[in-house]
């Protein structure tokens, strides 16, 4: 890739509780200091936000690169926008997870360090994944979530205390109350059908979720598979001891979880769905890898 010359910044006021407006200045700042032309898009609701990037990027003076000053969830809004553009996706890290930054390694406590990534880092090629049902399609980067992980998901998003990750912390000991095992149907792309009595199942794209969980602990983002880790019927006693070794990964050796690696499932319970941290529905869906579908701005080797 040419040397960066013009940068969409994608904003969010709101991302970190309140950390996305002064990332996002931070990073505007480092980039005009270097001479880089910056439009920023900020719109009044997800879908104006992911219009006004679509039709950036597919205009005649597209961007060099499109920047995500936010979390995961900003990131998340702009795949699709970006869709078969060819236009790379840089980070600048404001959210609460952050675990695609994490993942590469990019500055998430140093706006202006990131910014600089997008200018002198290299362009990496993902794979992402596809979560599709009847009607509708959204790609995600990161993890697919289901049961009782996705409800610990949409409760932290709707909490303001504790800050960062210690929110998903709070988030899944309250959850810890609700009902815990589900019945699942898992069809792999493969043929195989697994039916079983599971806590959870996450798919993913890359290792972490919930700013640094394990719970894909082996996930490579441009191996052309997902990995999927069923955590089957577990007591809730056993959980409550079980859930701090999920932060170290530890969890992955006991009994009750199995893994797998495949290009795409078919999976069925009553169970709520997210994806990068975004609320995406409910079971049924297929969730499928779409092999090298974004470049990312990631630093040098």
């Amino acid at each position: 890739m040419t040397a960066v010359r013009s940068v969409l910044l994608l904003t969010n006021p709101r991302s970190g509780v309140g950390l996305g407006s002064r990332t996002a200045a931070a990073a505007f700042e480092r980039f005009a200091a270097r001479g880089v032309t910056v439009t920023e898009v900020c719109g009044t609701s997800a879908d104006e936000s992911a219009r006004l990037v679509r039709a950036a990027v597919t205009g005649a003076d597209r961007p060099d690169v499109v920047v995500v000053a936010g979390g995961d969830g900003l990131v998340n809004l702009a795949l699709d926008a970006l869709a078969d553009t060819g236009v790379p996706l840089g980070l600048v890290p404001s959210g609460t997870g952050n675990d695609l930054a994490r993942y590469f390694d990019i500055p998430r406590a140093d706006p202006a360090a990131a910014a600089d990534v997008v200018l002198d880092g290299e362009n990496r090629t993902i794979d992402l994944g596809m979560v599709e049902r009847e009607g509708s399609a959204r790609r995600f980067a990161t993890v697919a979530a289901t049961g009782l992980d996705a409800r610990v998901t949409l409760r932290a998003n709707r909490m303001t205390f504790p800050r960062g990750s210690l929110r998903y912390t709070a988030a899944a000991a309250l959850e810890l109350f609700g009902r815990m095992v589900l019945p699942y149907r898992m069809e792999f792309a493969d043929g195989t059908v697994l039916e079983t009595d599971a806590v959870m199942v996450a798919v993913g794209n890359t290792s972490t979720y919930g700013g640094g969980m394990p719970i894909c602990p082996d996930a490579v983002p441009d191996d052309g598979l997902l990995d999927v880790t069923v955590v089957g019927r577990i007591s809730r006693p056993t959980m409550a001891v079980l859930l701090p070794r999920v932060a170290s990964g530890h969890f992955i050796a006991h009994p009750a979880v199995s893994r797998h690696r495949v290009t795409g499932l078919t999976l069925a319970a009553e169970a709520p769905v997210t994806a990068d941290g975004e609320d995406f529905g409910t079971l049924p869906v297929t969730i499928r890898v779409l092999p090298g579908a974004q470049q990312i701005r990631v630093p040098r080797a």
